[in-house]
């Protein structure tokens, strides 16, 4: 069999080119592995601070909403006492108003004996005034 004669020049232009190729494919290589090294580290310091700024965001919102159900709390606490006054006078309106009406019904009760007294003492009256009636007409 006989070999291709292949001429050193060219034999050493292609081992160069190929080198050289190999060569700038590491470097290429490299270059994307040294740009991904960088993202990576840019990410994990983003993820740091986004998970801060969530933290500080997390702890901001739990304390205004804490705030405003404490306004509302307050404010409910003020409208259970005004209830609680409101309905203290209305217990006291009743109780005034049984007072009345159980005063009333003694001063009518009062009034109903004197009417009966006076009923009887205006019976007694007639029938101490007026005149006999005789079997004989006078």
């Amino acid at each position: 069999m006989d070999l291709p004669k292949v001429n050193i020049l060219t034999a050493g232009t292609m081992v160069i080119a190929t080198v050289g190729t190999i060569s700038g494919a590491i470097w290429y290589a490299s270059g994307q592995a040294s740009i991904i090294e960088g993202l990576t580290e840019q990410v994990e310091t983003l993820t740091i601070e986004n998970n801060a700024t969530d933290r500080t965001n997390l702890i901001r919102d739990v304390q205004r909403n804490t705030d405003h159900l404490q306004e509302i709390i307050d404010i409910l606490s003020e409208v259970y006492e005004e209830i609680e006054d409101g309905d203290n006078e209305i217990w006291e309106d009743i109780d005034m108003i049984n007072e009345d009406m159980g005063g009333m019904a003694s001063h009518m009760m009062a009034i109903v004996k004197l009417q009966a007294r006076v009923k009887t003492l205006e019976n007694t009256i007639e029938y101490l005034t007026r005149r006999p009636i005789n079997s004989d007409g006078r």
